[in-house]
C-alpha cells in the first residue's frame, strides 16, 4: 500500500483517504452500481462493530466517515476526519471498514429498500431527468451513461456479491491512503502500520485489471423531450464529448470554458439572466476522467421564454466558435482562474486531492506548481480553436424538460426529437410507451 502525508500545521484537524483503484469501471455489465453498493454498505457492520456501534463511536468523537464509488469511476474513496486529538480511534474505526465489513443482511436489506425508495423521489427531479437522459445520449451504452444503476440490478445483487467484490478489489497493492493536516510522518507511520500493516493481499489472486473503455464517436446532433405536464419550467441541458484528464486542450478549454458559462462573469450569466431575465441560473462546466468526459451548458427557464433561451444559448455557441475573444475579456477570465486555485491551495483537503489527482492521471511532478503559467499561456486564438473543437453544434445533444404540449414546437428546430415520459420511457409519435433505455 502507498503511503502519502501532506504537512499542514495551520489548524489541529486531519483528513484522510484511502483511495482503492476499482470502482464502477470494475462492475458485471450484469452488476451495474456493485462497487457502489459495497462502498455504502462499508460503514453497515464489521467483525467488531454493528452499524450503529460505528454511527454513534464516529460521532462521540466529532468524526467524519465516508465512502462512495461512481458508476464510470475507476475509484472507491473511503474518507475521514477529525480533530487530531482523535486521530488513533478514528484510523482504527476507519481501518476496521476498510478491512473487516462483514454486510448484514438485514443492513443490505435496508440499504436497498431506501435506495429503490430515493430514486423513486429522484425520478420527480426535472435536474436529474435532464442528466440521465444526457448521459445517455452522450456515452450509449458505456459505463458513464448512467448515473443511477438499474433498479433490477440492485434487486439482483446479493451480499455474497459485496463480500465477493471487496475481497478481490480491497488489497493493499491496489490502495492508496492520503492524510492531510496536523500530523507528521515520523508520529503517524507507526499507527499506520499498526492499523494496516498485516493487512495481506490475496496469495495467488492478483486484482482484475480494471478495463477503461473508450468513450463512442459521438452521435449527430438530436433533441430529447422528457414530458413533465403542466410544468411551469423547462430545464435545458445542451453538450456533446470534451476532453481526457489528460488532453493538451484541458487549459485552453478552461478558460474557454470560464468566459462562456464558468460564472457570475460569464457570457452565459450576463446574457440569460442579467440582460433577459430569463433565468436565476445558467452555466457551462466540462469533466474529464481516463475516457472522455463532457461539455455541458445548462439553466432552468420558465416555459414561455424557452424559446428566446435557446435562441441565446445558439447565439453565444456561435460566438464563442466564430470570434476571438477580447483581451480584457481574456485576462479576467485567466484572473479568476488563478485566482481560484490560489483558494484551493488554502484548503488542506485541496491540496491532497491536487496530490492525488498527479498520481492517478501520472501527471508531470510539477504539473501543480507551473499551473498559473499554463493557464496564463493560453491566448484568444487558443480559445477560439477548442470552442470549435468542442462547442460542437454538429454533434450537440440537447435534452428540455417540461411541458411537452408547449415546447415541442420550439425544440424541434433544433434537430430531430425524441419524446421520453419521467420513467425513461420512449413515447412514438402515436403517445406510445416503448420499453425504458
Amino acid at each position: 500500500m502507498r503511503l502519502v502525508v501532506l504537512e499542514r500545521h495551520t489548524v489541529p484537524t486531519f483528513y484522510m483517504e484511502m483511495v482503492v483503484m476499482s470502482g464502477g469501471l470494475s462492475d458485471p455489465p450484469t452488476q451495474r452500481g456493485l462497487a457502489s453498493f459495497t462502498a455504502s454498505m462499508l460503514r453497515e457492520g464489521t467483525t467488531k462493530r454493528t452499524s450503529k456501534e460505528i454511527a454513534e463511536q464516529v460521532d462521540v468523537l466529532g468524526a467524519s466517515l465516508s465512502a462512495g464509488s461512481g458508476l464510470s469511476s475507476f475509484q472507491t474513496n473511503v474518507s475521514a476526519s477529525g480533530l487530531v486529538e482523535n486521530f488513533d480511534p478514528t484510523l482504527e474505526i476507519f481501518s476496521d471498514v476498510i478491512r473487516n465489513p462483514v454486510f448484514p443482511k438485514d443492513e443490505w436489506e435496508k440499504f436497498k429498500a431506501r435506495t429503490l425508495a430515493q430514486w423513486q423521489l429522484q425520478r420527480s427531479q426535472p435536474m436529474f431527468l435532464a442528466q440521465e437522459r444526457f448521459q445517455r445520449a452522450a456515452y450509449g451504452d458505456h459505463p458513464a451513461a448512467f448515473i443511477m444503476p438499474p433498479a433490477d440490478s440492485l434487486k439482483k445483487v446479493t451480499r455474497d456479491d459485496l463480500l465477493g467484490f471487496h475481497k478481490r478489489h480491497f488489497q493493499p497493492g491496489n490502495a492508496m491512503l492520503a492524510i492531510v493536516g496536523d500530523v507528521t510522518l515520523k508520529d503517524i507511520q507507526g499507527k499506520i502500520e499498526q492499523a494496516f500493516g498485516n493487512w495481506a493481499s490475496l496469495i495467488g489472486a492478483g486484482v482484475p485489471k480494471t478495463v477503461i473503455p473508450p468513450a463512442p464517436v459521438p452521435g449527430a446532433a438530436k433533441i430529447f423531450l422528457i414530458d413533465r405536464p403542466a410544468s411551469v419550467q423547462t430545464v435545458l441541458q445542451l453538450g456533446n464529448l470534451g476532453i481526457t484528464r489528460t488532453d493538451p486542450d484541458y487549459f485552453p478549454l478552461l478558460v474557454m470554458n470560464r468566459i462562456l458559462g464558468g460564472g457570475p462573469a460569464a457570457r452565459l450569466f450576463l446574457n440569460l439572466r442579467e440582460d433577459k431575465g430569463y433565468t436565476y441560473g445558467v452555466g457551462s462546466f466540462f469533466s474529464g476522467s481516463k475516457f472522455r468526459g463532457t461539455w455541458t451548458a445548462f439553466s432552468s427557464v420558465r416555459t414561455e421564454v424557452t424559446d428566446g433561451a435557446m435562441h441565446e444559448f445558439m447565439v453565444e455557441f456561435k460566438r464563442i466558435r466564430d470570434v476571438q475573444v477580447m483581451p480584457e475579456e481574456l485576462e479576467n477570465a485567466k484572473r479568476a482562474l488563478i485566482g481560484s486555485f490560489a483558494m484551493v491551495l488554502e484548503r488542506p483537503e485541496g491540496l491532497l486531492q491536487n496530490v492525488l489527482t498527479l498520481k492517478q492521471y501520472e501527471l508531470p511532478y510539477d504539473y501543480w506548481d507551473t499551473y498559473p503559467q499554463s493557464v496564463e499561456g493560453v491566448t484568444a486564438a487558443d480559445v477560439q480553436r477548442v470552442a470549435k473543437k468542442y462547442v460542437d453544434l454538429a454533434h450537440l445533444q440537447i435534452v428540455a424538460v417540461g411541458d411537452v404540449s408547449k415546447i415541442r414546437s420550439v425544440m424541434a428546430k433544433y434537430g430531430a426529437v425524441e419524446l421520453y415520459d419521467a420513467d425513461g420511457n420512449r413515447i412514438d409519435a402515436a403517445g406510445a410507451k416503448g420499453q425504458s433505455e
